[in-house]
């Protein structure tokens, strides 16, 4: 039976890039997140994830990350047995059934409402799992999620479309709403800001990027006191470089030396907080 999906909006079009990115790297020789739901998620809709036209870097990239993620919010629920746990600007993305996260934990998936909508078409329900229709910079989309439990939240791929002003809003509020917890995203700093512009498999996104990009972990400690960074992850020195592409693979090798080389690929950035701190 065919899906019919709802009209999106150019912006929650930009869904199909990271969606397309994970479905490649299902495809790959030696794939790096092994996410089948992506790649049966577009055959479903016969969406041609070549027509991006991603090269092998970006392919691991968008996968790798996820699963470093993925493997952060696994970490979190193990000591946080009651978590709640948010996936902010989650696309079609299936992280709660890779995690798979035990009963005792509440999951929320929040996106754009034409995004939600095609969210609970396309995915299976699953107990104790909420989609959340709703812009992030509205302030009553919290109102439906548990004030008295540590949280572990991903942002994988939205920094780039916030604004330093929405970004320092949007911390304020999850740091005012739970107790504790951590939060991670992949780092998007002013390098990444201009290679997006440039590179020919992300222009489907260029005219909304609002980042100015931040070139170190500590600029977002600054923007948002009360976040402390746990780890910076460079993807490049991760084991699972061996499953590379041998000239992603190369280039790897020969940038892992450098933090600030390193930047310039894929990092991502955890960080706890604490309502309170300063």
């Amino acid at each position: 039976m065919a899906i019919t999906l709802p009209n999106l909006t150019p912006l929650e079009n930009t869904l199909w890039l990271t969606l397309a990115g994970k479905a490649l790297d299902y495809q790959a020789k030696h794939p790096i997140l092994r996410d089948k739901s992506a790649y049966d998620i577009l055959r479903k809709l016969d969406y041609d994830a070549g027509q991006f036209k991603l090269s092998a870097s970006p392919i691991v990239g968008i996968a790798h990350r996820s699963l470093v993620m993925d493997n952060i919010v696994r970490r979190f629920i193990v000591k946080n047995p009651d978590a709640v746990g948010l996936d902010l600007g989650a696309g079609l993305d299936t992280r709660v059934y890779r995690v798979d996260p035990p009963a005792t934990v509440e999951w929320y998936d929040i996106d754009l409402p034409g995004v939600a909508k095609a969210r609970q078409l396309l995915l299976p329900e699953r107990p104790h799992t909420h989609t959340i229709g709703s812009d992030l910079n509205d302030p009553h989309w919290l109102d439906e999620v548990p004030t008295d439990r540590p949280a572990v939240i991903v942002t994988d791929g939205l920094i780039g479309f916030l604004s330093k002003e929405e970004l320092a809003t949007l911390l304020d509020r999850l740091i005012r709403h739970f107790p504790t917890g951590e939060i991670c995203f992949n780092g998007y700093t002013r390098f990444h800001v201009w290679a997006a512009r440039k590179y020919a498999g992300t222009q489907s996104v260029v005219p909304y990027l609002r980042s100015p990009g931040f070139d170190t972990p500590q600029d977002i400690e600054h923007l948002e006191p009360r976040m402390k960074l746990v780890r910076e992850i460079f993807l490049g020195r991760e084991p699972e470089v061996a499953d590379y592409p041998w000239t992603t693979r190369l280039a790897s090798f020969l940038t892992a030396w450098s933090t600030s080389i390193s930047r310039k690929g894929t990092a991502i950035q955890q960080y706890r907080f604490q309502t309170g701190e300063s």
